[in-house]
């Protein structure tokens, strides 16, 4: 066995044993103590009728759809873009991949400017022509903003597959299209599948979209019933019976990390090389280049339109004319004090968990990948774990734990909320090239005279920091617009931005919040742009 996969040193069973600690702390004990809280009675007559059953079918049904949804749309869109010659893809990967770095909560008050009642089209023609609020609303803006990320799955498959394959079934008489629909899309069922699994407890787990567009019209998802159990006083013992939702949903998460798990291993130990493979749409392609260019336009300037519209007016149903346009609502809301202290915090904790999911991150990679223990894949895991649990059962995990340890109500705990739900993110950067690195270049350090540990940070450590880079800056483009693990954890002095856009909303303050949702929406679209690349000639 080549020595880079020998058994552990000294030194890296240290290092083992400080990265399990830290593991421990920051996302196993939060999570046992929501487990624990739920073990100690039983609560479920309260959720019953607390309404239980209406709130996990609501769950339930707008999950399935949006997740499925989302798989048909991102799918579609990752075919069109990598496998046609559809024009203009890098200015169409721009705009459709635009609710990617948009918080779903944003979306949902931009699309309220369009189709909320009397308000956006709806006032313009003077009848409904859509009322958002609703189920329908949901799983519509819940498909809206998880199809970006079945579409980076899909589209990573997509330049994975043999090109042999795509080519045999050409020679062997099959159109472009038969080909594709014969070869390459069956081959595309574990990615499928992933981004399903994905979505789904991505979706299972929202809590900015139901509370904005199904609160008002009573529809209860497990995320916001749990949100208003906290918030309203209505049980005599809330953590403990939303930590009983949590333990299930905890549950249905490691099953879905699992599922990941094996799904990501099976697809790297079977696919290889790349597809060049380009389906010619002839006299289809200028009215699917049309109509493709409208709908991306439509689900990125329609909805900044409408925030705009509600922006640039002093006050809902005022006239918009010449004379009622005016900037005062981002004046005011720049200079909120409680905004800028929201921004303020939300930077100190987005560049705090940046580097300590980085660093965590790299090490738990590093680890899992480039040495051989029987605890490796529980390490994973465990980390995997936060990712698929819904935000507000995190943000329980970490007000009980926080109150244990006499952090709560101060950055600190929001923190380390940041740390459990996005070291994630890093690990899965890095888990890729980490494998990929060849076990030669820690031999050849070795044979140098570096001992195990020195030879695997100075090289395969070292080669990784790149991914890491590219971790971390998703940690914080995250962190910074985060609003369902903080909601439960801020108070006053640690408030954040997102918290802050949702309470404007909330309280009715559409204006202000419109404004400042609008420059949440630029910002994240101008961030998307200047890491959007099209794929290269090879491809």
């Amino acid at each position: 066995m080549a020595r880079g996969k020998e058994g552990l040193t000294f030194g890296l069973r240290l290092a083992h044993l400080g990265v399990w600690l830290v593991a421990i702390g920051v996302f196993a004990a939060p999570l046992a103590l929501v487990i624990s809280l739920a073990l100690g009675g039983n609560q479920l007559p309260v959720l019953i009728e607390q309404g239980l059953g209406i709130a996990t079918w609501n769950s339930l049904y707008t999950t399935v759809l949006s997740s499925v949804g989302a798989v048909v749309v991102g799918g579609a869109v990752a075919i069109l873009l990598e496998r046609t010659d559809v024009g203009g893809t890098s200015g169409l990967r721009l705009f459709l991949l635009s609710p990617l770095l948009v918080p779903p909560f944003v979306g949902a008050i931009s699309w309220l400017q369009l189709f909320g009642r009397n308000q956006g089209l709806n006032a313009v023609f003077d009848r409904p022509i859509w009322d958002l609020y609703g189920a329908d609303g949901i799983v519509f803006l819940m498909t809206l903003h998880s199809y970006p990320v079945v579409y980076v799955i899909v589209s990573a498959a997509l330049r994975s597959i043999p090109s042999d394959l795509e080519l045999a079934a050409r020679v062997g008489g099959a159109s472009s299209g038969t080909a594709l629909r014969t070869v390459t899309i069956p081959l595309l069922g574990p990615a499928f599948l992933s981004a399903f699994t994905l979505t789904a407890v991505s979706n299972l787990a929202d809590f900015g979209i139901p509370s904005i567009l199904g609160s008002p019209v009573r529809f209860e998802t497990l995320a916001t019933m749990v949100y208003r159990m906290m918030e309203s006083g209505t049980v005599s013992n809330p953590l403990q019976v939303v930590s009983t939702v949590g333990a299930v949903l905890m549950l249905l998460g490691v099953a879905a990390v699992v599922a990941d798990y094996v799904i990501s291993r099976h697809e790297t130990s079977t696919v290889t090389g790349g597809g060049t493979m380009k389906l010619a749409l002839g006299t289809a392609k200028l009215p699917v280049t049309i109509v493709t260019w409208v709908l991306a336009l439509a689900i990125t300037v329609g909805p900044l339109l409408g925030l705009t519209y509600r922006a640039l007016l002093p006050a809902p149903g005022v006239p918009f004319n010449a004379e009622n346009i005016s900037f005062d609502n981002f004046s005011k809301t720049l200079g909120n004090p409680r905004v800028v202290d929201g921004f303020t915090n939300s930077v100190i904790l987005a560049g705090g968990a940046a580097l300590l999911c980085g660093l965590l991150g790299w090490a738990i990679g590093i680890l899992v990948t480039r040495t051989r223990s029987r605890m490796n894949t529980p390490l994973s895991l465990l980390t995997l774990l936060p990712a698929a649990l819904p935000g507000l059962i995190i943000g329980v995990g970490w007000v009980i734990f926080g109150r244990y340890t006499g952090i709560y109500n101060t950055r600190w705990v929001i923190l380390l909320a940041y740390v459990c739900a996005f070291t994630a993110m890093v690990l899965q950067a890095v888990r890729a090239p980490l494998a990929k690195t060849p076990d030669a270049v820690e031999e050849a350090a070795q044979i140098s005279g570096a001992g195990r540990l020195r030879a695997i940070w100075d090289t395969s450590g070292r080669m990784a920091l790149p991914a890491v880079f590219s971790g971390a800056v998703l940690v914080a483009v995250t962190a910074v617009r985060e609003l369902t693990v903080s909601i439960l954890l801020v108070a006053p002095g640690t408030t954040t931005i997102g918290v802050q856009l949702f309470n404007l909303q909330q309280s009715g303050n559409y204006n202000q919040a419109s404004a400042l949702a609008l420059m949440f929406a630029i910002i994240g679209i101008v961030a998307l742009a200047l890491t959007v690349r099209g794929p290269s000639k090879e491809s």
